[in-house]
Protein backbone atom coordinates (compact mmCIF):
# COMPACT_ATOMS: atom_id res chain seq x y z
CA UNK A 1 0.00 0.00 0.00
CA UNK A 2 1.71 3.45 -0.69
CA UNK A 3 3.07 5.38 1.90
CA UNK A 4 0.44 7.86 3.44
CA UNK A 5 1.20 12.06 2.46
CA UNK A 6 3.08 13.76 5.81
CA UNK A 7 0.71 14.64 8.31
CA UNK A 8 1.45 18.05 8.15
CA UNK A 9 0.71 18.28 4.63
CA UNK A 10 -2.24 17.13 4.96
CA UNK A 11 -4.64 15.84 2.20
CA UNK A 12 -7.16 17.72 -0.02
CA UNK A 13 -9.21 15.61 -2.03
CA UNK A 14 -11.50 17.46 -3.93
CA UNK A 15 -13.57 15.04 -6.05
CA UNK A 16 -13.59 15.57 -9.69
CA UNK A 17 -17.69 14.84 -9.53
CA UNK A 18 -18.49 16.69 -6.34
CA UNK A 19 -16.93 20.05 -7.76
CA UNK A 20 -18.29 19.87 -10.89
CA UNK A 21 -21.35 19.28 -8.92
CA UNK A 22 -20.53 22.60 -7.51
CA UNK A 23 -19.93 24.50 -10.74
CA UNK A 24 -23.10 23.65 -12.96
CA UNK A 25 -25.66 24.25 -10.12
CA UNK A 26 -24.10 26.46 -7.38
CA UNK A 27 -25.50 27.40 -4.53
CA UNK A 28 -29.36 28.01 -3.80
CA UNK A 29 -30.17 31.59 -4.81
CA UNK A 30 -31.03 33.65 -1.34
CA UNK A 31 -33.87 37.11 -1.29
CA UNK A 32 -32.14 39.93 -3.22
CA UNK A 33 -33.88 42.98 -4.04
CA UNK A 34 -33.92 43.79 -7.88
CA UNK A 35 -32.24 47.14 -9.50
CA UNK A 36 -35.68 48.15 -10.28
CA UNK A 37 -36.76 47.80 -7.00
CA UNK A 38 -33.63 49.73 -5.15
CA UNK A 39 -34.17 53.21 -7.93
CA UNK A 40 -37.61 53.00 -7.31
CA UNK A 41 -37.07 53.35 -3.48
CA UNK A 42 -34.05 55.40 -3.67
CA UNK A 43 -36.30 57.96 -5.94
CA UNK A 44 -38.27 58.12 -3.05
CA UNK A 45 -35.70 59.68 -0.90
CA UNK A 46 -35.92 63.45 -0.18
CA UNK A 47 -33.59 65.72 -1.54
CA UNK A 48 -31.92 66.58 1.20
CA UNK A 49 -30.26 62.77 1.93
CA UNK A 50 -27.72 64.63 -0.72
CA UNK A 51 -26.03 66.26 1.26
CA UNK A 52 -26.54 64.10 4.32
CA UNK A 53 -23.78 61.57 5.83
CA UNK A 54 -24.90 58.41 6.55
CA UNK A 55 -23.87 55.94 7.94
CA UNK A 56 -23.36 52.28 6.85
CA UNK A 57 -25.84 49.74 7.64
CA UNK A 58 -24.99 46.24 8.57
CA UNK A 59 -26.55 43.32 6.37
CA UNK A 60 -29.26 42.06 8.16
CA UNK A 61 -27.82 39.02 10.28
CA UNK A 62 -30.50 36.79 9.01
CA UNK A 63 -29.14 37.05 5.63
CA UNK A 64 -25.82 35.51 7.22
CA UNK A 65 -27.81 33.20 8.98
CA UNK A 66 -28.95 32.10 5.52
CA UNK A 67 -25.61 32.36 3.67
CA UNK A 68 -23.64 30.57 6.34
CA UNK A 69 -26.47 27.61 6.42
CA UNK A 70 -26.58 27.24 2.52
CA UNK A 71 -22.27 26.75 2.42
CA UNK A 72 -22.51 24.62 5.88
CA UNK A 73 -25.42 22.29 3.89
CA UNK A 74 -23.03 22.32 0.63
CA UNK A 75 -19.81 20.70 2.64
CA UNK A 76 -22.15 18.58 4.87
CA UNK A 77 -23.75 17.15 1.66
CA UNK A 78 -20.06 16.89 -0.11
CA UNK A 79 -21.24 19.47 -2.76
CA UNK A 80 -18.35 21.37 -1.45
CA UNK A 81 -15.44 18.71 -0.69
CA UNK A 82 -12.30 18.97 1.40
CA UNK A 83 -9.89 21.25 0.42
CA UNK A 84 -12.71 23.53 -1.80
CA UNK A 85 -12.33 27.25 -1.94
CA UNK A 86 -14.36 29.40 -0.94
CA UNK A 87 -14.32 32.66 -3.14
CA UNK A 88 -16.09 35.06 -1.46
CA UNK A 89 -17.23 37.13 -4.59
CA UNK A 90 -18.34 33.88 -6.65
CA UNK A 91 -20.41 32.38 -3.45
CA UNK A 92 -21.82 36.15 -3.04
CA UNK A 93 -23.33 36.33 -6.90
CA UNK A 94 -24.42 32.27 -6.76
CA UNK A 95 -26.33 32.56 -3.62
CA UNK A 96 -27.32 36.30 -4.49
CA UNK A 97 -26.34 38.80 -1.94
CA UNK A 98 -23.49 41.29 -1.14
CA UNK A 99 -19.98 40.19 -0.19
CA UNK A 100 -20.84 41.19 3.40
CA UNK A 101 -23.15 38.38 4.75
CA UNK A 102 -20.57 36.10 2.63
CA UNK A 103 -17.49 37.27 4.31
CA UNK A 104 -19.14 37.02 7.64
CA UNK A 105 -20.67 33.67 6.72
CA UNK A 106 -17.30 32.34 5.79
CA UNK A 107 -15.87 34.22 9.46
CA UNK A 108 -18.14 31.95 11.39
CA UNK A 109 -17.22 28.43 9.61
CA UNK A 110 -13.67 29.18 10.63
CA UNK A 111 -14.89 29.18 13.99
CA UNK A 112 -17.26 26.48 13.71
CA UNK A 113 -13.68 24.20 12.19
CA UNK A 114 -15.48 23.30 9.00
CA UNK A 115 -12.76 26.18 6.91
CA UNK A 116 -9.68 27.79 7.27
CA UNK A 117 -7.25 30.18 6.07
CA UNK A 118 -4.70 28.63 3.68
CA UNK A 119 -1.62 31.10 1.79
CA UNK A 120 -2.34 32.22 -1.48
CA UNK A 121 -6.15 31.07 -1.27
CA UNK A 122 -7.82 32.48 1.54
CA UNK A 123 -10.58 30.25 3.22
CA UNK A 124 -10.86 26.85 1.89
CA UNK A 125 -13.31 23.98 3.31
CA UNK A 126 -11.10 22.38 5.65
CA UNK A 127 -8.88 19.49 4.53
CA UNK A 128 -8.66 16.23 6.11
CA UNK A 129 -5.13 14.97 7.98
CA UNK A 130 -4.23 11.65 9.63
CA UNK A 131 -3.63 13.26 12.19
CA UNK A 132 -6.83 15.21 12.78
CA UNK A 133 -8.59 12.18 12.04
CA UNK A 134 -6.66 10.47 15.45
CA UNK A 135 -7.47 12.92 17.49
CA UNK A 136 -11.23 13.62 16.39
CA UNK A 137 -11.87 9.73 16.62
CA UNK A 138 -10.12 9.14 19.91
CA UNK A 139 -12.50 12.09 21.21
CA UNK A 140 -15.66 10.19 19.48
CA UNK A 141 -14.80 7.23 21.28
CA UNK A 142 -14.48 9.02 24.75
CA UNK A 143 -17.47 10.30 24.47
CA UNK A 144 -20.05 7.89 22.56
CA UNK A 145 -18.70 4.46 23.96
CA UNK A 146 -20.33 6.13 27.37
CA UNK A 147 -23.08 7.49 26.11
CA UNK A 148 -24.07 3.85 24.53
CA UNK A 149 -23.81 2.62 27.58
CA UNK A 150 -25.86 5.04 29.52
CA UNK A 151 -28.47 5.16 26.36
CA UNK A 152 -28.79 1.21 26.37
CA UNK A 153 -29.24 0.90 29.93
CA UNK A 154 -32.54 3.40 29.75
CA UNK A 155 -33.85 2.83 26.02
CA UNK A 156 -37.79 1.83 25.63
CA UNK A 157 -39.53 0.16 23.53
CA UNK A 158 -40.41 3.45 21.39
CA UNK A 159 -36.66 4.36 21.24
CA UNK A 160 -35.32 0.80 19.85
CA UNK A 161 -38.38 1.07 17.57
CA UNK A 162 -37.39 4.57 16.13
CA UNK A 163 -33.90 3.11 15.97
CA UNK A 164 -35.16 0.25 13.80
CA UNK A 165 -37.17 2.70 11.33
CA UNK A 166 -33.55 4.43 10.73
CA UNK A 167 -31.67 1.07 10.23
CA UNK A 168 -34.09 0.06 7.41
CA UNK A 169 -33.68 3.50 6.08
CA UNK A 170 -29.83 3.20 6.80
CA UNK A 171 -29.79 0.00 4.71
CA UNK A 172 -32.16 1.05 1.87
CA UNK A 173 -28.99 4.23 1.45
CA UNK A 174 -26.21 1.70 1.29
CA UNK A 175 -28.04 -0.71 -1.19
CA UNK A 176 -29.06 2.28 -3.59
CA UNK A 177 -25.34 3.99 -2.92
CA UNK A 178 -26.41 7.01 -1.55
CA UNK A 179 -23.63 8.39 1.03
CA UNK A 180 -25.13 11.50 2.08
CA UNK A 181 -28.80 9.55 3.56
CA UNK A 182 -26.47 6.70 4.66
CA UNK A 183 -24.53 8.97 7.12
CA UNK A 184 -28.33 10.65 7.99
CA UNK A 185 -30.06 7.93 8.98
CA UNK A 186 -26.80 6.32 10.77
CA UNK A 187 -26.54 9.87 13.06
CA UNK A 188 -30.35 9.55 13.60
CA UNK A 189 -29.83 5.89 14.94
CA UNK A 190 -27.40 6.65 17.00
CA UNK A 191 -28.68 10.19 18.19
CA UNK A 192 -31.64 8.22 18.98
CA UNK A 193 -29.95 6.13 21.58
CA UNK A 194 -27.81 8.78 23.56
CA UNK A 195 -30.68 10.91 23.91
CA UNK A 196 -31.91 7.96 25.95
CA UNK A 197 -28.50 8.37 28.26
CA UNK A 198 -30.86 11.65 29.57
CA UNK A 199 -27.51 13.56 29.08
CA UNK A 200 -28.25 16.39 26.59
CA UNK A 201 -24.81 18.44 26.87
CA UNK A 202 -23.19 15.25 26.36
CA UNK A 203 -25.13 14.66 22.98
CA UNK A 204 -24.69 18.43 22.02
CA UNK A 205 -20.83 17.43 22.67
CA UNK A 206 -20.86 14.44 20.19
CA UNK A 207 -22.89 15.95 17.92
CA UNK A 208 -20.80 18.76 17.30
CA UNK A 209 -17.77 16.53 16.78
CA UNK A 210 -20.25 14.36 14.29
CA UNK A 211 -20.20 17.73 12.23
CA UNK A 212 -16.60 18.75 12.40
CA UNK A 213 -15.82 14.60 11.31
CA UNK A 214 -18.35 14.63 7.89
CA UNK A 215 -16.05 15.40 5.83
CA UNK A 216 -13.94 12.09 7.02
CA UNK A 217 -17.32 10.01 7.44
CA UNK A 218 -17.99 10.69 3.49
CA UNK A 219 -14.25 9.37 2.21
CA UNK A 220 -15.27 6.60 5.28
CA UNK A 221 -18.63 5.17 3.30
CA UNK A 222 -17.04 6.33 -0.38
CA UNK A 223 -14.59 3.47 -0.09
CA UNK A 224 -17.04 0.76 0.93
CA UNK A 225 -19.93 1.74 -1.21
CA UNK A 226 -17.55 1.63 -3.89
CA UNK A 227 -16.44 -2.09 -3.38
CA UNK A 228 -18.27 -5.54 -3.42
CA UNK A 229 -18.29 -6.10 -0.12
CA UNK A 230 -20.83 -3.02 1.91
CA UNK A 231 -21.30 -5.20 5.10
CA UNK A 232 -18.80 -2.88 7.13
CA UNK A 233 -21.47 0.49 6.73
CA UNK A 234 -24.04 -1.52 8.47
CA UNK A 235 -23.25 -4.79 10.54
CA UNK A 236 -22.30 -3.13 13.65
CA UNK A 237 -25.54 -1.17 13.54
CA UNK A 238 -27.27 -4.20 13.62
CA UNK A 239 -25.05 -5.78 16.36
CA UNK A 240 -25.89 -2.44 18.67
CA UNK A 241 -30.04 -3.22 18.28
CA UNK A 242 -29.75 -7.10 19.09
CA UNK A 243 -27.39 -5.42 22.45
CA UNK A 244 -29.86 -1.93 22.66
CA UNK A 245 -32.78 -4.59 22.61
CA UNK A 246 -31.60 -6.43 25.62
CA UNK A 247 -30.86 -3.51 27.23
CA UNK A 248 -27.03 -4.72 27.71
CA UNK A 249 -25.38 -1.80 28.35
CA UNK A 250 -22.05 -3.19 28.53
CA UNK A 251 -22.36 -4.89 25.25
CA UNK A 252 -23.56 -1.68 23.70
CA UNK A 253 -20.54 0.23 24.45
CA UNK A 254 -18.50 -2.69 23.31
CA UNK A 255 -19.68 -2.53 19.91
CA UNK A 256 -19.87 1.19 19.62
CA UNK A 257 -16.16 1.24 20.87
CA UNK A 258 -15.24 -1.14 17.97
CA UNK A 259 -17.46 0.26 15.05
CA UNK A 260 -15.70 3.77 15.78
CA UNK A 261 -12.13 2.07 15.70
CA UNK A 262 -13.26 0.02 12.39
CA UNK A 263 -14.54 3.19 10.88
CA UNK A 264 -11.14 5.23 11.74
CA UNK A 265 -9.63 2.45 9.89
CA UNK A 266 -10.91 2.42 7.23
CA UNK A 267 -10.86 5.99 6.65
CA UNK A 268 -6.77 5.99 7.01
CA UNK A 269 -6.09 3.53 4.79
CA UNK A 270 -8.77 5.51 2.36
CA UNK A 271 -6.48 8.76 3.03
CA UNK A 272 -3.74 7.20 2.67
CA UNK A 273 -4.54 5.82 -0.70
CA UNK A 274 -5.71 8.85 -2.07
CA UNK A 275 -2.49 10.56 -1.06
CA UNK A 276 -0.13 8.27 -2.52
Amino acid sequence: MPEPRSEASGFRPAPPAATARVAKHGLPMLGRRSDQGKEAQESTLPCLLDDMALPRVAEPSLLTDQVFETIRTAIMTGEMPAGHRLRIRDIAAQVGTSVMPVREAIRRLEEAGLAEREPHKGAVVRSLTLTELAHVYDARRLLEVEAARLGAANIGPAGVGTMQEHFDLLRAAVDDGQVIAYLDNDEALLAVLYRASGNPVLVDLIQGLWEKCRSYKIVGAEGPLQADDRGPLWTFQARLLDAVRANDAEAAARISNDSLLAASERIREQLATAAG
